[in-house]
């Protein structure tokens, strides 16, 4: 049986201090009465707005900005920084302690760290991220939530803001090779799934694993920069998007765990699955230098430049040195 969301408006899904309304939003990724192709109508306010999300990103299109700068994380080493983990009957949630933030990386101010979430198609061989980028779609895509600092968490003052959310978002991809339950932090995770296999299931997370060990292996000095919206009504056009380029490479049987394990509602419904929306007309998009193959030619032309001159200068040394006829 295909199943129909119902939820508050997407700001009580996303955050977990929104101070939220009592108005609610039936949506759902399957249904045709209420599927993604009629959000538009569910909540038109935003969803057929211009500046949606998600978007297919064209490496080669985007535009160079020299301001997209490292990021500050605050507290993304935090070994108790996770607080609870919960099935939302659309996702998987993971809700943060407060003190985790956000800066540079050009946005206006410090962001707090509310949650995160993670869409996913069926399985590892079923792609499922929200994001493409020249047109590949990865198994997976993890999603950061963040509210401007100023606003303490009031996710409903956020949204009314075109820059008032910023999401982080990661790509998972499968690990090379025959590994099982790795990396480590993925492990950790997963393994909280049996215990919130039905909607509203929520437990605490223990300490021991970080955000950081979360991101293991991504360069988060390479991404990708646009603004959109929340990818679920309503659809609220008041996020500053960050695609990170590097994958976080999680093996197999982790990410099929997601597809496997977790229900829309009790325990005989159906798994959820293919939790993505279709992806939206094109934003424009810009990323940073890549100041490591800048840097990388430049050495390369001096290495050669050298070498060069070494050559040279060891034939003129032979030629004076050689004697005179």
């Amino acid at each position: 049986m295909k199943w129909i969301l119902v939820a508050a408006l997407a700001v009580c899904i996303l955050a977990p201090t929104a101070d939220c309304t009592s108005e609610t939003v039936a949506w759902c990724y399957h249904l045709p009465s209420c599927n993604a192709s009629t959000w538009p109508k569910i909540s038109p306010q935003y969803c057929n707005g211009t500046r949606q999300s998600p978007i297919n990103i064209v490496s080669a299109s985007a535009k160079l900005n020299a301001n997209l700068t490292e990021f500050t994380f605050v507290n993304y080493d935090n070994k108790s920084a996770m607080k609870a983990i919960e099935n939302t009957g659309e996702t998987v949630k993971v809700t943060l302690n407060s003190g985790v933030q956000i800066s540079g990386g050009d946005l206006s101010e410090n962001y707090d760290s509310l949650q995160f979430h993670l869409h996913w198609g069926n399985g590892s061989s079923v792609p499922g991220s929200e994001h493409t980028v020249d047109g590949v779609r990865y198994p997976m895509e993890l999603h950061i939530l963040n509210s401007k600092s100023s606003y303490n968490g009031n996710t409903t003052q956020a949204v009314k803001d075109s820059t008032g959310l910023a999401a982080l978002g990661f790509f998972i991809e499968v690990m090379p090779g025959n590994s099982s339950g790795k990396p480590e932090s993925w492990y950790n995770l997963t393994s909280y799934l049996a215990n919130i296999t039905t909607k509203g299931q929520s437990v605490p997370i223990a300490a021991g694993f970080s955000l950081n060990d979360l991101l293991v292996g991504v360069d988060r000095s390479k991404y990708y920069r646009y603004l959109g919206s929340l990818t679920t009504p309503s659809c609220n056009e008041a996020v500053v998007w960050t695609v990170f380029k590097e994958p976080i490479k999680v093996s197999r049987d982790l990410i099929d765990l997601f597809s496997t394990t977790v229900r829309v509602n009790d325990s005989m419904s159906e798994h959820i699955t293919d939790i993505y929306r279709y992806l939206q007309p094109a934003q424009p998009v810009s990323t940073q230098n890549n100041s490591v193959t800048t840097n990388s030619a430049s050495t390369a032309c001096f290495s050669l430049g050298l070498l060069l001159s070494l050559a040279l200068g060891s034939l003129v040394c032979t030629y004076s040195l050689s004697p005179s006829k």
